[in-house]
């Protein structure tokens, strides 16, 4: 596969004013100062977006943006642990955050990264976003040697209502179909390891997020269909691997979201690791100007360090 329409930036290529951004909000702590300003020089313009179906999306209503799932593509400048990492935007379904801070973040500690803009509850309803999720995972993984990744270094991260998604795919998924004629669809889409923030887990009341439920389900969905995408009910011994981030007094997506899905984890013998913060408002990303959230991005890369998908410091 071709990198048309990226640049590789130093190689990350990314907009000023996302670096700027970045500056701005102290992501990059201590040692990754230098890294930093590595990406800071390299920097010249936004990389561009690749469909996910270049000849149009399955089951697309229209040929306007929000019809076109993609990912935009972040390399760093060096990969030493060859991981990637896809990253789904929260917003309750019905718009997509901006996470190109996170993106960078990556990059800075030497990981590939991979934002999904996927298609969303204003027009599209389960499983479409699901699919979207899965055909960029098998994406990835279909050219991991072209992107400098391992095929069994590829996780997902997701925010929010991303968080759910994310959830999804890692108690989702299949091994591919080897009868295929796309190749890209003979790739599995289980994602080898998750980090959830804030993430919503359940469809059901009374911890259920109401505008995630309602653009990814309808009005009305029925029982059946909020059992399926309530993900603490369909963790097995399987689903990879998880990190999870979450503040006692989020008032948006209950804590319980969280704890649930834990609780599952725990219970099928998935290793696991979750931090529980008591203050912090919902959305509170990287933790930027937080003295007490800002830490939490520094257990997140020692726990990939521990399992491999991110150099030793």
């Amino acid at each position: 596969m071709r990198r048309c329409g990226f640049l590789v930036a130093g190689a990350v290529a990314t907009s000023m004013s996302g670096v700027v951004g970045l500056a701005q909000a102290g992501g990059i702590q201590q040692r990754s100062s230098a890294a930093l300003q590595q990406t800071v020089a390299a920097a010249s313009n936004s990389p561009a977006p690749m469909l996910l179906w270049p000849h149009g999306a399955p089951g697309a209503l229209g040929d306007a943006e929000e019809d076109k799932p993609s990912l935009t593509v972040y390399l760093p400048a060096a990969n030493p642990a060859k991981t990637a990492v896809l990253i789904a935007p929260g917003g309750g379904y019905y718009h997509l955050s901006t996470v190109q801070d996170v993106a960078l973040w990556l990059n800075a500690r030497g990981v590939a990264a991979f934002v999904l803009k996927y298609r969303l509850g204003m027009k599209y309803h389960n499983p479409v976003e699901l699919q979207d999720a899965q055909r960029a995972i098998r994406l990835v993984r279909a050219h991991a040697a072209e992107y400098g990744v391992a095929s069994d270094h590829i996780g997902m991260w997701g925010f929010s209502a991303g968080g759910h998604l994310a959830a999804t795919a890692g108690t989702k998924f299949d091994a591919g179909s080897a009868s295929a004629a796309d190749a890209i669809e003979r790739e599995s889409c289980r994602p080898d390891f998750l980090v959830l923030a804030y993430p919503v887990i359940t469809m059901e009341a009374p911890y259920v997020h109401a505008a995630s439920k309602r653009y990814l389900l309808g009005e009305a969905p029925t029982q059946a269909e909020l059992d399926a995408m309530s993900a603490e009910l369909h963790v097995t011994a399987q689903t990879p691997p998880t990190f999870l981030y979450v503040t006692t007094d989020d008032q948006s997506v209950p804590v319980m979201n969280s704890v649930m899905f834990y609780s599952a984890l725990v219970k099928a013998g998935v290793p696991a690791e979750m931090h529980i913060f008591q203050h912090g408002a919902h959305g509170s990303g990287l933790g930027v100007g937080n003295p007490q959230l800002s830490v939490w991005p520094d257990l997140l890369i020692k726990w990939m360090r521990e399992r491999g998908y991110a150099a030793a410091e």
